[in-house]
């Protein structure tokens, strides 16, 4: 994929991604949200192997187990998990699944983002 085909991915998965990144890091790092976009969307995200919904099944676990302090990546990709066709109960459980890995309390805060997004919309 290339790094015009990972902008395209970015944009269907998570319109705006580009220019939040470049407002908020763009003056400490220029180039900063392209390198993102071409690394996350190009190389990861829009690689073969795997469905979308597959990749934020992986991806949510991932940062489930991580804990609190990636709140903002695991609501970024929650919301982006949900428009790619997961369930609220999909992601639930596999939010619950990573409780066995990082323990209760990262399990709980998990839940508690998804349960902030669900009541949002």
């Amino acid at each position: 994929m290339t790094n015009s085909d990972g902008a395209v991915l970015a944009d269907e998965l998570n319109p705006g991604v580009r220019d939040v990144l470049d407002k908020r890091y763009g003056h400490l790092l220029p180039g900063m949200a392209d390198t993102v976009i071409d690394m996350a969307y190009g190389r990861f995200y829009g690689r073969p192997g795997l469905d979308m919904k597959s990749r934020y099944i992986a991806t949510i676990a991932a940062l489930s187990a991580m804990g609190a302090q990636t709140e903002p990546q695991l609501r970024i990709n929650i919301e982006a998990g949900l428009k790619s066709g997961l369930s609220e109960t999909e992601i639930a459980e596999t939010i619950w699944q990573m409780a066995l890995y990082g323990g209760l309390p990262a399990a709980i805060n998990a839940l508690n983002t998804l349960c902030a997004i669900c009541s949002e919309s």
